[in-house]
C-alpha cells in the first residue's frame, strides 16, 4: 500500500470557500471524508468513491464516531466562523469549544496529524506590531474583536495540546489575507465601495494569500505530514492607498478621533454593527513575514500579494462587465 493511499483526510467546513476545492483536490489522492452543515456545492464529487461526506456540527458528538469508522489519519480543520453573526456566545462555541471537539475526537481515535487554519488575526491589531510579524511574535488577539481573540484562544489551547500528546503532530497555518478571482467577504467588501477608507497617518497595509497558494500549502502539508507554525503571504504588502490606486478611486482620510466618533453614534443608534475601538482593524493591520514558510516549510509561493490584488481586480472588472 502506497503512503497516499494509506492516508485517510478527514476536512470540517468540506462545503466552504477553500474546504470545497480542497476535497476536489485531495479525493483524487486519498480517502477523504467531509464533514460540514451544509451539503457540498462541488458536483463533482458526487458519486466519487474517494470521498464520503457527513452533515455534521464541529460541536457535535457524532464527529468522533465518523473519524473511527473511516480510520481517520489527517485532520484538516478549517471550520470556524469568518464574520461575526451578532451571538458572540455562539461564535465562540463553534470557534474554540468546537475546535476543542475535533481534537479530542483526534486525540480518542489516534488521529496521527492534525492541520489548522488560524490567522495572522491571531497576533493582534495593535500600534507596537513590528513592521513585519513573523511566528515567534506574541498572540496578542484583541478582545474588541471576537474573530482574533477566538484564534488566539484556539492558539493558546493548541499549545497546551502540543505539550500533553507530543504524538498527534500539528500544523498550524496563519493566512493573512486570502484572495482570489472570484473572492467575496466582509474584506473584499470595503474595497468594492465608492470611496476607500483610511486612517490618517496609518498606512493600512494588507498581505494578501493567492487562495490556490493556500490550498497548495495545505496540500504539501498533508502528502508530507509537515509541522510547525507558519504564517501564510504572498511577497509585500499594499497600503489601502495604493490599493486604491490600483482600483482607480478615492480615499476617504479620517482623523482617528473622527472615525471613533462616528462609530460611537452610529453604534448608538444602531446603524453601525462596529464599535469605536474597532477602528484599530484599519489602523494597525499585522504584516506577515513569510520568510519561513518559504525557507522552512518549503513551498514555492505562485503569486506576490500585489499580483494576488491584480487577479481579485480581474475578477471584479469580469463582474462588472457580465
Amino acid at each position: 500500500m502506497t503512503a497516499s493511499a494509506a492516508k485517510t483526510v478527514l476536512i470540517t467546513g468540506a462545503s466552504g470557500y477553500i474546504g470545497g476545492q480542497l476535497c476536489l483536490r485531495l479525493a483524487g489522492e486519498y480517502t477523504v471524508v467531509g464533514a460540514d452543515i451544509r451539503k457540498p456545492r462541488q458536483s463533482s464529487l458526487t458519486g466519487n468513491p474517494a470521498f464520503h461526506f457527513y452533515r455534521c456540527d464541529i460541536r457535535d458528538d457524532a464527529l468522533a464516531d465518523i473519524i473511527a469508522r473511516h480510520q481517520v489519519t489527517h485532520v484538516i480543520h478549517l471550520a470556524s466562523v469568518l464574520e461575526s453573526s451578532g451571538d458572540e456566545e455562539r461564535d465562540y462555541d463553534i470557534d474554540v469549544n468546537g475546535t476543542r471537539n475535533v481534537v479530542e475526537a483526534c486525540l480518542r481515535h489516534g488521529v496521527q496529524h492534525l492541520c489548522v487554519t488560524s490567522s495572522g488575526a491571531a497576533y493582534g491589531y495593535h500600534a507596537d506590531n513590528p513592521e513585519w510579524i513573523d511566528e515567534s511574535a506574541p498572540l496578542r488577539g484583541n478582545d474588541e474583536f471576537p474573530y482574533s481573540r477566538h484564534k488566539r484562544l484556539v492558539e493558546e489551547y493548541l499549545q497546551q495540546v502540543r505539550r500533553d500528546h507530543p504524538t498527534l503532530q500539528q500544523l498550524i497555518l496563519r493566512p493573512g489575507t486570502v484572495l482570489g478571482r472570484h473572492t467575496r467577504n466582509q474584506i473584499t467588501a470595503l474595497f468594492e465601495k465608492k470611496r476607500l477608507l483610511a486612517i490618517r497617518g496609518s498606512r493600512s497595509p494588507f498581505v494578501f494569500i493567492w487562495d490556490e497558494d493556500v490550498l497548495g500549502i495545505i496540500e504539501h502539508g498533508i502528502r508530507e505530514s509537515k509541522t510547525g507554525i507558519y504564517n501564510l503571504a504572498g511577497d509585500g504588502a499594499l497600503s489601502i492607498q495604493e490599493i486604491a490606486q490600483r482600483l482607480g478611486k478615492p480615499v476617504l482620510n479620517l482623523p482617528a478621533s473622527l472615525l471613533k466618533w462616528a462609530l460611537t453614534l452610529g453604534h448608538a443608534l444602531g446603524v453601525s454593527r462596529y464599535r469605536p475601538e474597532q477602528i484599530n482593524f484599519l489602523r494597525y493591520r499585522p504584516v506577515l513575514s513569510n520568510a519561513r514558510l518559504k525557507k522552512e516549510f518549503g513551498y514555492p509561493l505562485q503569486r506576490t500579494s500585489a499580483e494576488t490584488f491584480e487577479l481579485f481586480q480581474q475578477g471584479l472588472q469580469e463582474q462588472e462587465a457580465q
